[in-house]
């Protein structure tokens, strides 16, 4: 964690509403993910947000993940550093953010290095891990290890194939979200300008 003071005001409760989003429940699923993904002897970190930040903030963790991923010899990160220094560490988790977006994982999903390296906002961490593993269950190419229903699998094309004479008829035909006109007139309208009549 950086040596930051706490937080008051407003800065506090947008903080606390950020730390409200963090799934206790998913972490553990995310954890497990990991660890069988990895394929490694790595430790189970205890429960907890603090732990979980600890546990994935050197980087290393989240390189092996998104390695693990690509077939041998293709992995998109060539060296893993275990270094200890601050910058090094933050390094790995922007090279991690790159491949992961390489993968296929939407920008719109991708946490911010210091969501992570501060304990910032450790839900959108778990949001890109989640959009990576959804992700790497739906390409389904034999490098996802773990339960495939830990993650939601994403849609893939739904193609619909109309006849010539199906499109012709569909010309002809008003839909309701064009409005409807039915038992509408104009009785009773006074000009503009006019006062209205009350009788």
């Amino acid at each position: 964690m950086a040596n930051r003071g706490p937080s008051y005001g407003l800065s506090r409760e947008v903080q606390e509403k950020i730390e409200q989003k963090y799934d206790p429940e998913l972490e553990s699923r995310l954890v497990n993910w990991i660890i069988v993904q990895c394929g490694e002897q790595i430790e189970h970190p205890p429960p907890g947000r603090q732990h979980f930040q600890t546990w994935l903030m050197d980087g290393t963790l989240l390189c092996k993940l998104i390695n693990s991923l690509h077939p041998k010899g293709n992995e998109p990160i060539a060296k893993i550093s275990e270094s200890k220094m601050a910058f090094k560490q933050m390094e790995q988790i922007s090279q991690f953010l790159k491949a992961a977006e390489m993968y296929g994982v939407r920008t719109t999903d991708i946490f911010q290095t210091v969501d992570l390296w501060e304990g910032k906002d450790m839900a959108a961490v778990q949001r890109t891990l989640m959009a990576l593993g959804s992700l790497a269950v739906t390409k389904d190419d034999g490098c996802y290890k773990g339960d495939p229903s830990w993650f939601h699998r994403k849609a893939q094309q739904n193609r619909r194939g109309f006849s010539e004479e199906q499109l012709r008829q569909g010309q002809n035909v008003i839909g309701l979200q064009m409005g409807s006109n039915k038992g509408a007139s104009q009785s009773g309208m006074t000009g503009y300008g006019m006062p209205r009549q009350i009788i």
